[in-house]
Parts: structure tokens; sequence; C-alpha cells
């Protein structure tokens, strides 16, 4: 099979998992539209797999089935390139849902390429300025504290301060699956971010990253308020600035209250975090502060 004439895919990848949760994904930036298009696969309880430079994209699925029949990342990696006569030309990234990982770069890839695996990661990139890339994003993503999206992006970053893609930055994806993950548990999909085309897509993914987490993340039970007289004549007061309560500033938690905050919260899509019970008077923090910062702008 004669290579095409396009572009590789110049591009700096993570693929990781957290063992602890179950958690699996793939963050990556490259000089390439709608990396995340290309380069990201993962499954629910099996693994994940990056495949780039010039990417062969049957990696990612037939790589995850390997996977699900019981072969290592190592041993799936190694049956991919087997099978395929342009694999000098091919980089790939594996890991599975145990943490096991493994890197393959073949010699034809444009330099500098190449990459690491270590336990729950493995870091790999392509026509990059130096290998300093795939050292940040491995010491980071290591040292990293907090969930496994957010350990991702901080590698995927620190790889774009280390030098990044030689040729600059265009696009940037971030996926992780989880069992029934996905909206309203329905699907394993739990993130799927993608910046296409933008001056700095690493910054942009993390501003979506943001924005999904406080949408669409349950909240945290220490972040759970509960509303007394103070706090419900505050809600009162921000609610009749957005327009969603008409009553008395009583600073009483009833259904009126209840409502008028279901009432907000359901138009900015803030579903998630609200505990839809009206004998529940409590507020998710983070409920609160948009809460205050939206009708802070609209006054």
């Amino acid at each position: 099979m004669a290579l095409r004439n396009d572009l590789p895919v110049t591009t700096f990848s993570l693929v990781a998992c957290d063992p602890h949760t179950g958690d699996v994904g793939v963050a990556v930036a490259s000089k390439f539209l709608a990396v995340g298009a290309v380069v990201p696969w993962a499954r629910a309880g099996v693994g994940a797999v990056a495949a780039q430079a010039w990417a062969n994209t049957s990696y990612g699925p037939r790589g995850l089935d390997l996977l699900a029949a019981g072969k290592s990342p190592k041993e799936a990696l190694d049956a991919l390139i087997q099978a395929d006569s342009q694999a000098e030309h091919r980089q790939a990234g594996i890991v599975d849902a145990q943490g096991h990982s493994a890197t393959w770069t073949g010699h034809e890839c444009h330099s500098w390429a190449g990459g690491v695996a270590g336990p729950n990661f493995a870091a790999q990139g392509n026509i990059l300025v130096s290998e300093a890339t795939i050292s940040a994003m491995a010491e980071t993503f290591q040292h990293e504290k907090g969930s496994l999206w957010r350990r991702m992006l901080a590698g995927l970053a620190a790889g774009q301060r280390a030098g990044g893609d030689s040729r600059g930055q265009q696009a940037a994806a971030l996926l992780v699956v989880r069992e029934h993950g996905g909206y309203g548990g329905f699907n394993d999909r739990m993130i799927d971010l993608r910046v296409d085309d933008a001056v700095h897509p690493i910054d942009e993914l993390s501003h979506l990253l943001d924005i999904y987490e406080l949408l669409f993340l349950k909240p945290l039970p220490e972040d759970m308020l509960p509303i007394d007289n103070g706090l419900a004549t505050e809600l009162q007061r921000l609610l009749t600035i957005t327009g969603d309560y008409e009553g008395a500033h009583t600073g009483a938690w009833g259904s009126e209250t209840y409502d008028a905050l279901e009432q907000f919260g359901s138009r900015e899509n803030l579903e998630e975090r609200l505990l839809h019970n009206p004998a529940d008077a409590r507020i998710d923090r983070k409920v609160l502060d948009y809460l205050r910062e939206h009708a802070a702008h609209a006054q």
C-alpha cells in the first residue's frame, strides 16, 4: 500500500488510565486540523489508543479489539505493526485499563520523534521541537494530582511549553471514557472535547473543560452548602435579578424559591448540579458562584 500524498499527523499525545476509577483516555495536540477526529480512540473497561504520524486509523479500533481479547498493550501494538507494511511511518501509543502501556515510533517518522511508556501512561510525538516535549508530558502527568483528565491536560500543556509541534499549533482534543459515564449514563463517552482550529488550542481546550466540569459533573459532597436564612435571602435577591423569582425576600426556603432556582438552573444547563428535591435545602457551591456572577453581570 502506497502512502498517500497528504500531511502526516504531526502530533504529541498522551494515552492514560486511572486504575482506581477505571477511566481511560487520550489527550492530543497538533499542527493538524481537527486532530481529534484522527488520533484518539478509547473504550471503557478496555483501554485507549493514539494513532498518529502517517496515521493508520485502523490502529484505534483494531488495537482496542486486541486489548479486549486479552492482549497486553505491547502484544497488541506488535500485532498492529506486523500487519502493516508501512509500520515504519507510524506512531502509536496504547494503554489498557489496568495501567499497562506501550508506545511505538517507526524509523521513518520525521524527527524529532519518539515516545516513553510507564505505569498508567504512554507519551509520544513526532516532528517536535525536541525530546523535551515528551519528557515534560511524562513528568507532569506522573506528578500532577487530581482527575485523570486534568492530569492529562496538564501534561499536554507542559509538552507545549517545552516546545511542542515544531510547525506550530492548530488543534487539540481530550477523550475520556468511563462505563456509563456519558450524559445521562446512556454511553461511556464521559469527556469528548475538541478544538479543531485555534491559535492556542490547548488553552481553548482548558477553557472548554472548565465549562464541561461546571455543567456536567456531579457536585462533590464537600461543596454542598446548607441553605440557611441568610443564604435563602441571597438566593431570592439573586434570582430576582435574573428574572426567575417574583416573591418577597423572606429568607425562607420554600417551593417558590426552589422553583426559581430550578428554572434558572434548567435555563443555564446546570441540571446535573441541582438536587431536584425541594425538601433538600442545600446548594452546590459552584452553582451559587455561577449564580452570583450571572446576577452581577445582569445588573
